[in-house]
């Protein structure tokens, strides 16, 4: 990708459901709509292949390996569009009630990149850890989408700014973040701030994909690395598309040099007991 090329990336937002196929039939519909609207990458929620309220012994139950049906399916979506599709997913860990919440990147050729959520959400009245078990602080899986790095994580993470600036220092560019941001008070202003902070901090694009409401606050959105709201929907089942380029991105660091000029870095450690 040259400096002034563009990359059209789309956050689709839906609140998926019990029913397996009719997630998949709406991510399909909603993969249409995006490469339609001139999207190359596709950025769906976390839990898109399955999500109850409240969590329970279901999602283990509909939980799948990454070589299983919802993987293969999007796989050939994205093939058959010729895009690149992210999306969240439970994954089969083991035989027992908890599972993996995961996130993977593929396109025709199959599984770019998986990352499974770091910080659980133990947080206003929810216990994720329940069921859920959290990912390793491995290396960052980096892909690259038309020239642009990209990686992922997911939700609750965001509240932790040293995930982000992790996969930075990792050379991501654009940072998706597919989510389940349950409603309550504040929780909007909430999601909004965080994104904008972490594509501020950063000087980087972030793409955050919730679910729609009644459960999550929706207002799924594109920023820019100078903070500006790109794009954004607000409650309805939509897909919105917004242009990056790496020109911006190399104009902001010019502008404000903060990566260059900060004196820390991030080293992941074990979560205290």
């Amino acid at each position: 990708m040259t400096a002034d090329a563009q990359l059209g990336v789309a956050v689709a937002q839906f609140a998926p459901g019990r029913d397996a196929v009719e997630n998949l039939d709406r991510i399909t519909g909603l993969a249409h709509l995006g490469v339609q609207r001139g999207a190359s990458l596709i950025v769906f929620p976390e839990y898109s292949s399955y999500f109850a309220d409240p969590m329970d012994a279901s999602f283990s139950r509909n939980a799948q390996a990454l070589d299983g049906r919802f993987v293969s399916t999007l796989a050939q979506l994205a093939g058959r569009l010729g895009a690149t599709i992210v999306a969240g997913m439970v994954e089969q860990v083991g035989s027992g009630p908890r599972f993996s919440n995961t996130l993977v990147a593929v396109n025709g050729g199959g599984v770019l990149a998986a990352y499974r959520k770091q910080h659980l959400y133990d947080a206003f009245g929810q216990r994720e850890s329940d069921w859920v078990v959290p990912g390793d602080l491995g290396a960052p899986e980096i892909f690259e989408v038309g020239g642009i790095k990209v990686g992922m994580q997911t939700c609750y993470d965001i509240r932790f700014p040293e995930v982000t600036r992790r996969l930075v220092d990792a050379g991501a560019e654009l940072v998706l973040v597919p989510a389940e941001w349950v409603r309550g008070p504040l929780k909007e202003h909430h999601w909004r701030t965080l994104v904008t902070a972490r594509a501020i901090e950063n000087t980087i694009y972030v793409a955050a994909a919730d679910h729609a409401p009644p459960i999550g606050v929706g207002n799924s959105l594109v920023v820019g690395p100078m903070g500006v709201h790109m794009v954004e929907i607000g409650e309805a089942t939509d897909v919105a598309v917004a242009w990056i380029s790496r020109q911006r991105l190399a104009d902001v660091r010019t502008k404000n040099p903060a990566l260059s000029l900060r004196r820390f870095s991030v080293i992941p450690t074990p979560p205290l007991s």
